[in-house]
């Protein structure tokens, strides 16, 4: 009896992690970045990062916060980068392939995308939305397995314009049910706002610039925090359980301690 392939696990937040063993250092290489808060020097796209060691390992990489490097702290390609060397190219160095950069970014994109969505199939509350949750995870992990070209020329922008409304359902879905003031300051600029202690249950704080905002202690159980900033935010001792589509690069980038709660997916 020919034995049956293990059916595509229904949370993808636990293969959406980096390996960094099976890349090929591609976040040091192709992607360009500025001077900048982020990062200490410009690098244009194309060219390994100046601190890439010979075999693809970082040389300050325990120094990265100290030496002008916080953004390659925070930056999390969601297991994009062993998705493209080991299954886009079938184990082969991408690096100078004229579309690796616009490939890269397509399959960020759709691991990202790949996350909310198995966020909101994991919350009780949007049962009724199953369906079409479903069906746009099903489509983006088919296009996760898409071939080099048809990833560059995808357009991610429209996939997430289409995932967005239905995403939204879900967390207004969601927070209706959870107690708390519900307040929505989706989009506000919050930038180093004192919220220290603050009640923000089941509130919606996506695209927020909260920027070195002072959360310590702040009460962020069920907020919708999809696309918020979070760069040098305190969360020392914040509760962020059941927070909505939270992502560990949001975390990495802020400032956070043994007292901060975290939703169990995100945490350490």
């Amino acid at each position: 009896m020919t034995p049956h392939a293990a059916s595509p696990p229904d949370d993808d937040r636990a293969l959406l992690h980096a390996d960094c063993a099976r890349c090929a250092a591609l976040c040091c290489v192709l992607p360009p970045f500025a001077a900048s808060a982020d990062f200490a020097i410009d690098k244009p796209a194309g060219r390994p990062c100046p601190n890439l060691a010979a075999d693809d390992r970082c040389r300050i990489h325990e120094q990265l916060p100290q030496r002008g490097f916080p953004g390659c702290v925070a930056f999390d390609c969601f297991g994009a980068g062993q998705q493209l060397v080991q299954v886009t190219y079938g184990g082969r160095d991408p690096r100078g392939e004229p579309e690796a950069l616009a490939v890269l970014d397509a399959m960020r994109q759709l691991s990202e995308l790949l996350w909310y969505l198995a966020d909101a199939l994991a919350r009780p509350a949007a049962a009724p939305l199953r369906a079409p949750l479903v069906a746009a995870r099903d489509r983006t992990r088919a296009l996760r397995e898409a071939a080099p070209g048809e990833l560059a020329a995808l357009d991610t922008a429209a996939l997430r314009r289409d995932a967005g409304g239905l995403l939204r359902e879900v967390s207004e879905r969601v927070r209706r049910e959870l107690p708390g003031p519900r307040a929505d300051r989706s989009g506000a600029d919050l930038v180093g706002a004192d919220l220290r202690g603050t009640d923000l249950r089941a509130g919606c704080l996506r695209g927020a610039y909260l920027i070195g905002a002072d959360l310590r202690r702040a009460d962020l159980r069920g907020a919708d925090l999809l696309g918020a900033d979070l760069r040098a935010a305190d969360l020392r001792g914040a509760d962020l359980r059941e927070a909505l589509f939270l992502t560990r690069p949001q975390v990495a980038a802020a400032r956070t301690d043994a007292a901060t709660r975290l939703p169990d997916e995100v945490g350490p």
